[in-house]
C-alpha cells in the first residue's frame, strides 16, 4: 500500500512540476524580455485578459506550494518505509558481525614450533 501511495506522490509531483514550469514560462516579462518573451509570454493578455499577471502569480505561488509539500510528504513516506523493513537509518544496510571483517591480533607462536627437531 505504501508503494502505491509513493508511486501516486511521484507521479503528481511530476505533474506539479511541469505545471510550474509552464505557469513560469507563461508570466509577463519584464524590461529584460527573458524566456517569457520567447515562449509567448505576451500572448496570456490576450488569452487571459488584463488581469493575467495576478491569476499566474496566484498560480505560481500555489503550486510552489503544493511541489513543498509533495516533496516532504515523499521524503517522510520513503523514511517511514525504510524504516520498516529495517535497515537502518539514511538509506544504509546494517551490517551484522558476520559479514563484517574482523581485526584478530596475531597470536604468538606455538613453543613446539619454535624448538628444532632433535
Amino acid at each position: 500500500m505504501l508503494n502505491i501511495l509513493i508511486t501516486f506522490l511521484t507521479f503528481l509531483l511530476i505533474i506539479v512540476s511541469l505545471f510550474m514550469v509552464l505557469v513560469i514560462l507563461m508570466q509577463r516579462p519584464n524590461t529584460n524580455a527573458g524566456m517569457g518573451a520567447a515562449f509567448g509570454g505576451g500572448m496570456t493578455e490576450s488569452a487571459f485578459g488584463t488581469e493575467t499577471s495576478n491569476i499566474l502569480t496566484k498560480a505560481t505561488r500555489y503550486s510552489a506550494v503544493a511541489f513543498f509539500v509533495l516533496c516532504l510528504s515523499l521524503y517522510l513516506l520513503h523514511i517511514s518505509k525504510v524504516s520498516n523493513r529495517g535497515e537502518g537509518e539514511f538509506f544504509l544496510p546494517n551490517i551484522t558481525e558476520e559479514a563484517a571483517p574482523t581485526m584478530t591480533a596475531p597470536s604468538a607462536p606455538n613453543e613446539t614450533e619454535t624448538q628444532p627437531a632433535e
